[in-house]
Formats: C-alpha cells, structure tokens, sequence
C-alpha cells in the first residue's frame, strides 16, 4: 500500500493560515504545500480556468504520493472542487479524496446565529459562485445568508499594504455594504483564507458582539474527524511531523510573504506545471 504526505492547495498565501491550524492540531503527519502563486489570484478568474488549474494541481499532489488533498482555497474549493470529486477523481484514482474549505464550514455556522442572520465576506468568485448560500440551507434552512464580495483585499493583503491607512477604506466600505444588507447580521463569516490577517482592522468595524468566524481551526478539527472516521485513507497518510513548501512564482517570494500567513520561517521548492 503507498503511503504519502497530505496535500494542502492554494491559490497563493491565503491556505497557509489553513495549514497553521492542521499542523497545530496534527502534529504528526508528513504535509506539502502548493501555492500557485504565478497565477494568483484565482478570485475574478472564470469557472473552467479555476477548475483547470486546481485540477492540474490535484495531479500533481497525486503524482506526490499524496493520499489525500485538501484544497484550502474558498475559490477553487467553490468554483471545481465539485466537478473534480464526482468527474475526475473515479478516473484519476478512486482510493483518494479531495477535500474543500466550504463544506467544513457551512456544516457548523448556523451554531453560531442567534439572529439566524449570517454575513459572508468572499471573493468575487466566491459570491457569485453562490456556494456558501447553496451549502448552508442544506444544514441550517432557517438561516439568512447575506454576502458581499471584497475584490481589494487580497491585493492589500498580498502587497503588504492591508496594515495602511488606505486598507481601512476599502474594509469599512465593503463592512458597511454587508451590514447595509440587514442590521440583524450577527455572524460574520471571513470566507477567504486570506482575511484572518484583517482581523484586527475587521473589529473595529463591525458592531460589538459580531461573532467573525475564520476557516482555519474549523477545517483542522474537521480534517481531525475526517481521519479518525476513515481509517484506511488515515492509514495512507505518513506521520514523520515533517512540511514542505512549494510555489509555481519566486522562493524568496514566497518564504517572506509565507512566513506571514503561517506564523514560522518557510523554505520552499520552486515548482514548473
């Protein structure tokens, strides 16, 4: 039986704080890390082109040894993740699996409301994929779903200018189109995993008592139950603590911007798909 790291998949930066919280919780398993950074940001591509390039990352996870990927990316998870699990993964090889970020979530926010009026901050590609919205009536049909897309905040982010006076503008004013939404909003959902680093600026302007939710802790502990609940799959994954780093852009990069996002130094592999 082959035996293999698990995959975690972004975008760019933005799954390093998924795989934070994984590493802090699993300690034990082998992990890679793919950015793809050369084509970030993923957020206002089309459907197809999404589901091209995650897919061409899912393979090569797979040719890895990777039993089991984790596509960190709220985009990507909603924009091909699907097409990938129910199309490509009974050819590719039907003893993996491909996980997302949004379904972890959506099957535990409506926990959160006493309103039952939840807010969702995404992408472009994330809004209009209508994922979130889709996900949640399944759980919780009694819950009000409310987004609002924030197409400058991962450049901020990204450009190391999220701390500026000038990133304030652009948080207050896409806080506000939520909020404009309905007044009763009472959980906040940050469906980017880019936006826990916005979370000091996000405080300050949502109203007291707002619950803002970011992705990391749920998708670890979800991962945590995922494993225990399929054994064969969790008997596939190997456990030597050890993480590796690979970008499709620059190293330097990417070990600077990185460290950011996960909190520790990062070397990484430069990667040609």
């Amino acid at each position: 039986m082959s035996k293999g790291p698990i995959g975690v998949f972004d975008s760019g930066y933005g799954g390093l704080t998924v795989l934070k919280e994984i590493t802090e919780m699993l300690p034990a398993y082998d992990y890679i890390y793919l950015g793809d950074n050369a084509r970030a940001p993923y957020g206002g591509r089309s459907f197809d082109t999404v589901y091209q390039y995650t897919l061409q990352c899912v393979e090569w996870f797979f040719k890895m040894g990777c039993p089991l990927v984790i596509i960190a990316c709220n985009t990507a998870s909603a924009k091909a993740l699907r097409t990938i699990q129910q199309k490509d993964l009974p050819l590719m090889d039907p003893d993996k699996r491909v996980l997302g970020v949004i379904r972890p979530t959506t099957e535990i926010i409506g926990n959160y409301t006493k309103t039952n009026q939840v807010g969702i901050l995404g992408t472009q590609g994330t809004v209009q994929s209508n994922s979130y919205p889709t996900e949640i009536a399944k759980f919780f049909p009694n819950v009000t779903v409310l987004q609002q897309a924030c197409p400058m905040w991962v450049p901020l982010i990204e450009n190391n200018e999220y701390l500026s006076a000038g990133a304030d503008y652009f948080i207050q004013k896409n806080i506000q189109q939520l909020l404009d939404q309905s007044s009763d909003i009472d959980t906040i959902l940050l469906a980017c995993t880019h936006y826990p680093l916005l979370l000091d600026k996000l405080r300050q302007y949502v109203p007291a008592g707002t619950t803002l939710l970011s992705q990391g802790h749920i998708v670890a502990k979800s991962l945590k139950e995922y494993l225990e609940k399929h054994q064969p799959l969790e008997e596939k994954c190997t456990k030597n603590g050890r993480v590796s780093f690979y970008t499709t852009d620059s190293t330097d990069d990417f070990d600077q911007q990185g460290a950011v996002f996960y909190g520790k130094p990062i070397i990484s592999t430069h990667l040609e798909l």
